[in-house]
């Protein structure tokens, strides 16, 4: 049997669900960083895909939100509790922002020496016509 990961992240999309229950940290980027979706591009691309990756990584501030929920976790970690620390990342439809959020998350705090699951609700759900 595996071993219970330090860190759980989750990516989902608004559009498809209420945020996922019992997270320590829910990241919202609906609304201040830049949504691949509008892109007709993009648009059917999803995390996984390098064009969604590079145009998610390259919003202003998406780099120091990431280092910042890091910091957030390691203090989470820090405390007396016990069991993985539950992060959530929710964009509006759950395929760009919030999936490539959770695994450059999941990135950092791998290099990092915690153990990391990343799991994507809503990935593989069709797009959102907005």
């Amino acid at each position: 049997m595996a071993d219970t990961p330090a860190v759980e992240i989750i990516s989902f999309g608004y559009l498809h669900g209420a945020p996922p229950p019992g997270a320590h940290l829910t990241i919202d980027l609906r609304v201040h960083f830049r949504d691949p979706h509008i892109n007709p591009a993009l648009r059917h691309l999803t995390a996984v895909d390098k064009r969604v990756q590079d145009a998610v990584l390259d919003t202003p501030g998406i780099t120091a939100l990431v280092a910042a929920a890091a910091d957030a976790v390691t203090a989470f970690r820090s405390g007396p509790g016990t069991g993985p620390v539950v992060v959530a990342c929710g964009c509006a439809g759950g395929r760009h922002r919030a999936a490539v959020v959770a695994m450059t998350l999941a990135g950092f705090l791998l290099r990092n020496g915690l153990t990391v699951a990343v799991y994507h609700r809503d990935l593989h759900r069709p797009v959102v016509e907005r």
